[in-house]
């Protein structure tokens, strides 16, 4: 651990220059204390460390001295790739891999990379609903890295039930965390916020040779989207209001956005749109208001007749 420490106190030096104590302190999620006896453990080890006193003092790296030491461990590499390290576990990982690449870079793409840093950021978590509550998600992550065999309880409806599984990945689908597993029944995938305990065991397992996660997703996910009950429900709107509307497909086949590219703003389109439900439509469309007009199904319009009318009795 002090060796991995002590590899981070010279990479923060090299890439950042000066930085106080109190600096490095906080980077390293350590002691002002620890940092000047690592400081003192790198300077006995022949690393010209410099300790300048006074307000604006702090520790540098004397001469331009650069390490060649940037290798990085099976782990960081891992979580490089990993996507949001921190939520799988790896948060500390991701941060040692992160500043040895930033190492091993000449000054002037150090220059590059931390800007995109500063410029990007990618938020994973859906809009306006509850975000999944995934307290078991760094064990999964843990047993996916590691090949273990899980021992879970899981919750299936109202019931909650036990799993064996081989946990072979994980996916994040919206804001949504999704373990692809295989169990004595086949290939399944739960829902991460769903499971109730997990316990890594110490036994492994074979992972299928033909297996690919991104591959397994596709069709998966596909063939759910396909397989889920439909209900069409035929709409009327103002071509202004489309790009309100979730995501869903024109009649002629061409994507809402697309087909409101033509003709004024205020005209009147037609569309179809597909929902799992009666109820589900129901409540999706009364948010819409005035704005949309359900033309098709009737049993549908009347109910949106019936609840405008006991808005207007509400108000009246």
């Amino acid at each position: 651990m002090r060796a991995s420490r002590l590899i981070s106190l010279l990479l923060l030096l090299q890439t950042r220059g000066q930085l106080t104590a109190a600096e490095l302190a906080e980077r390293l999620d350590v002691s002002e204390r620890t940092i000047q006896r690592d400081a003192e453990a790198l300077t006995e080890a022949g690393v010209p460390i410099e300790a300048l006193r006074g307000p604006a003092g702090g520790y540098r790296l004397a001469g331009g001295y650069r390490t060649r030491l940037t290798g990085l461990t099976s782990e960081e590499a891992e979580a490089l790739f990993a996507g949001p390290a921190a939520e799988l576990g790896l948060g500390r990982v991701f941060a040692d891999a992160r500043l040895k690449v930033l190492a091993a870079l000449p000054p002037e793409l150090q220059e590059r990379a931390e800007r995109s840093a500063r410029l990007f950021h990618l938020d994973t978590r859906g809009w306006f609903r509850g975000e999944d509550k995934t307290p078991h998600l760094p064990a999964l992550a843990a047993a996916v890295w590691r090949g273990r065999r899980l021992s879970a309880r899981y919750r299936e409806g109202a019931k909650t039930v036990r799993r064996t599984l081989d946990p072979l990945g994980l996916v994040l689908k919206a804001g949504a965390w999704y373990l692809v597993a295989h169990r004595s029944a086949g290939m399944r995938v739960y829902r991460v916020s769903r499971f109730v305990s997990v316990r890594v065991r110490e036994d492994g397992f074979d992972r299928p040779p033909d297996f690919d996660l991104g591959t397994f997703w596709e069709e998966w996910s596909t063939s759910f989207e396909r397989g889920r009950p439909r209900f069409d429900v035929r709409l009327r709107t103002a071509r202004i209001a489309l790009p309100f509307l979730r995501p869903l497909v024109h009649p002629d086949g061409r994507a809402i956005v697309d087909a409101a590219r033509d003709g004024s703003p205020h005209d009147g389109v037609e569309l179809t749109v597909p929902f799992q439900e009666l109820d589900t439509a129901y409540r999706e469309l009364l948010t819409f208001g005035s704005d949309v007009e359900v033309l098709d199904p009737p049993e549908l319009r009347e109910r949106m007749v019936r609840a405008a009318e006991e808005v207007v009795a509400l108000y009246g």
